[in-house]
């Protein structure tokens, strides 16, 4: 009898799973996982200063950084905050020893992974969402011309305003939504189409492509172009916990909750226009308010790694064939898929011509675009959702 009640039990508490938790979507979270997993480990394992796999992970779980709270404050936020946290929940702020290895990693290696999975994670949500609002699986930030918006914006800011460079979130964002703006009024005629989106795109693209290319231009300084070459090209070299301490915010309260909180909205998205009006949607109002969610995800992850390309193309292509359709699934195997492509494309940027390192945007195209010729060469009708 008390067999039949523990087994009543395991199966009520099955039943008790939320629907959209299906095998699929968790065999897709460990999988990425274990990427992410993966490519951190060669990450921290490999780099100017030679320190064998053991010491690497020795460094990374070094129990003078996890016992001490200040310390990982302070890695995460900075000094200054930090020291304000530490101060306020009565921790201690005694400065302590690092080794050379922890240093190395904590401060040099670690961070670049964390910045990679961060930019996969919003440019993946991004992408998801923009097909979802254009009802186009052809769109995405880097063709719908948000990317060279923001990419237009940062340039600015580096040239033109190089006092302003600590908003670069900010103005990404702005540049990215003054470019979709562009690309909707261009592509609406009673109504919007994928085509036309996708065409409107291309243009906005080149045009402000052009732009950036004319930025250079006015930079006399050397080391300015060099720089605007890194943000055009996409690429996570340099890296450190400042860019980190840039995208985190963004991304825990802005992307993360509202792509999930939203995923009721998108599916409806996907029913059309005339069904959406039916069940009471103000169609308009959503398809802005989400765009812009998906524009300040796109732009938070512009602003610290430049305009990689192609992943919020590829990523809610490869979720949607895994997880299928409904946006709940979607969007949390995004979360997950998108970091795992960008730390495994930041490894072979960083190892494929070792010891030159090649922007991370390099290897996004070289994946991306074979990947796009597949969906032409596979679906006889590209376009619409």
């Amino acid at each position: 009898m008390a067999s039949d009640t523990q087994r009543s039990d395991v199966a009520s508490n099955a039943n008790r799973l939320p629907s959209w938790l299906d095998g699929s979507l968790l065999t897709l979270v460990v999988g990425s996982s274990l990427v992410v997993l993966c490519g951190t480990l060669v990450q921290v394992s490999f780099g100017a200063f030679s320190m064998s796999i053991g010491q690497a992970w020795s460094a990374v779980f070094d129990p003078v950084v996890w016992s001490n709270p200040y310390v990982l404050l302070k890695f995460f936020f900075g000094e200054g905050i930090a020291e304000t946290l530490a101060t306020t929940f009565g921790l201690s702020v005694a400065s302590v020893d690092l080794t050379k290895e922890t240093l190395i990693v904590w401060n040099i290696r670690l961070p670049r992974v964390v910045v990679g999975a961060l930019v996969g994670m919003n440019l993946a949500v991004s992408g998801a969402i923009f097909q979802a609002v254009t009802r186009n699986e052809l769109a995405s930030p880097y063709i719908l011309g948000v990317s060279s918006g923001a990419g237009l914006a940062i340039l600015l800011t580096l040239v033109v305003f190089s006092g302003f460079a600590s908003f670069l979130p900010i103005f990404a964002a702005l540049g990215g939504t003054v470019a979709f703006v562009i690309v909707y009024a261009i592509a609406w005629k009673n109504g919007t189409s994928p085509v036309r989106l996708v065409l409107a795109g291309v243009i906005v693209s080149t045009v402000f492509s052009s732009l950036q290319t004319a930025m250079y231009l006015l930079a006399s300084d050397i080391g300015v172009v060099q720089s605007a070459i890194a943000w055009t090209t996409g690429s996570l070299t340099g890296t450190d916990w400042e860019q980190v301490r840039m995208i985190l915010p963004w991304t825990l309260f802005v992307t993360v909750p509202l792509s999930i909180v939203a995923s009721r909205q998108l599916n409806v998205l996907l029913l059309g226009e005339k069904t959406a009006k039916a069940l009471g949607m103000s169609v308009e109002r959503v398809r802005f308010a989400l765009s812009g969610v998906a524009i300040l995800a796109a732009s938070a992850a512009i602003s610290v790694a430049g305009i990689v390309g192609f992943v919020g193309l590829i990523v809610p292509h490869v979720v949607r064939n895994i997880v299928g359709s409904d946006y709940k699934r979607l969007v949390i195997g995004c979360l997950f898929a998108g970091p795992a492509l960008m730390v495994a494309a930041d490894v072979g940027a960083r190892l494929a011509l070792n010891p030159t390192q090649i922007p991370v945007g390099i290897v996004t195209g070289l994946v991306g675009g074979p990947y796009f010729l597949y969906l032409m060469r596979k679906k006889q009708q590209l376009g619409e959702l």
